[in-house]
């Protein structure tokens, strides 16, 4: 196989297009709601400081009203099997769990961070088209 052919193969394999492409699968990972909300809680998006910095459990849970437990935890450990963001565990009484974005979590933080960014940017709009859309089909 050529230099070419390997090249066109690996656009191919990471192609998320096709239903079969690994990379389809991270993406639907990441474009989901709490993958979103759990990254900017982690990378301080309403934080203090706006600095990135490690959280509990309970403070992400806090922060992200309507998630629930199951579905909290499901979404720390995709995040923690895909490498964006650690798991420590602090052996204290109790035992104290925080959750913190790796490199490449924070990388895509800074997608998600520009998402935002859009959404609150260009939301009147989206409402006023909605409200456009809404009347007419009235």
């Amino acid at each position: 196989m050529t230099a070419a052919q390997r090249r066109a193969q690996a656009k191919v394999e990471y192609d998320a297009s096709l239903a079969a492409c690994p990379s389809r699968e991270l993406f639907d990972r990441i474009s989901d709601k709490w993958v979103s909300l759990v990254l900017a809680a982690l990378g301080s998006d309403e934080g203090c400081d706006g600095e990135p910095r490690p959280l509990r459990y309970s403070d992400l849970a806090r922060r992200l009203a309507g998630v629930s437990p199951k579905m909290l935890t499901q979404t720390l450990r995709s995040l923690e099997r895909d490498g964006l963001l650690t798991r420590t565990v602090t052996p204290t009484v109790p035992v104290t769990v925080s959750y913190e974005l790796t490199a490449l979590g924070l990388s895509l933080y800074q997608v998600v961070r520009a998402v935002k960014a859009w959404a609150r940017a260009n939301m009147d709009e989206v409402l006023a088209s909605r409200a456009a859309y809404d009347a007419r089909r009235a």
